[in-house]
Order: structure tokens, then sequence, then C-alpha cells
């Protein structure tokens, strides 16, 4: 049974995986984007994550905190400074694993992993999305189509 074995080890022992993630995660900070195996990309969500949620609040506490996890004073400025402020409104799912194919040598599965909002590719063409929901069931049906006009340059080519 592998009761609490959630974490993946990544081959590695504790110490080198742990300084492994803190400077996949201050890369990710400072570069916004990261190209790295599907494991490790998995791995550093995980670690990420709750350090950008506690950079929401900006507290000593909470920069001593991430601080402990990060281990470099300009990462944690700058997670505290920018990435913060971008992802204020946002409940969550703050990185996006996007799979690459496969690597040349040893052929491993590469991803690149990002900070979703400093991507203008995919969030430029999302609209912000309603927040109020209206329900038809009693209510008017929606108008019919407007009868498609053709182009009026053609017609007086015609005549």
């Amino acid at each position: 049974m592998r009761h609490g074995k959630k974490i993946n080890h990544l081959g590695r022992k504790t110490a080198h995986r742990k300084a492994m993630l803190a400077n996949m995660a201050c890369s990710l900070i400072e570069h916004k984007r990261i190209n790295t195996t599907v494991a490790k990309a998995k791995a550093l969500k995980q670690f990420v994550e709750p350090l950008v949620t506690k950079s929401k609040e900006d507290t000593t506490h909470n920069r001593r905190i991430v601080f402990s996890k990060l281990r470099q004073k300009d990462a944690v400025t700058e997670l505290f400074r920018e990435v913060a402020v971008k992802v204020g409104d946002r409940p969550g799912g703050y990185t996006r694993i996007i799979k690459l194919g496969n690597r040349l040598g040893d052929n491993a599965d590469m991803a690149m992993i990002e900070l979703v909002d400093y991507n203008e590719i995919y969030n430029a063409d999302t609209p912000k999305k309603k927040t109020t929901r209206r329900s038809r069931r009693g209510g008017s049906k929606p108008a019919a189509a407007a009868p498609v006009v053709e182009n009026t340059a053609t017609n007086e080519e015609e005549e």
C-alpha cells in the first residue's frame, strides 16, 4: 500500500530535491516560463503555487516563509511586488503546464511551465466572463437573426 507517498522524489535525495525545486521556482518567477521535464514541472507546480498564494498578502511573516523556501532575496522581492499584483484576483491555478514532446537525447517527456497571467497569447482572445447568469425558462426567446444583406457594390456593377 502506498499510504503517505504523495511526493514525487524525482530520483534525488531530500536536500538535492529541495534545492532543485527552489532554483527552478526562482527561475520561473524571474523568466515567467521555463522548459523542463513533465515530472519536474508537476513537482514545481505543487511547490510554487502555495508560495504565490502567500505572496498575495504582503506581510513580514509571509515574506519570511517564502524566503525560507526560495532562498533568493531577489526572487522573493519580484514575487511579492510584480507577480502578486497580477494574480491578486485569481483564486488559485497560477501556473500552466504545456507538453512539448520528447527530448532528442534521451526521449524524456518535456513540458513548458509558465505563470498564467504572463502569457498574452492565451489571455488575449479569451474575453472576461460575465458574472450574471439569467435563465430563459419563462422569459422571451432570443430574437431571430437579422436577414443577410448582400454587398451593395456588386448590385451597382450589375446595373
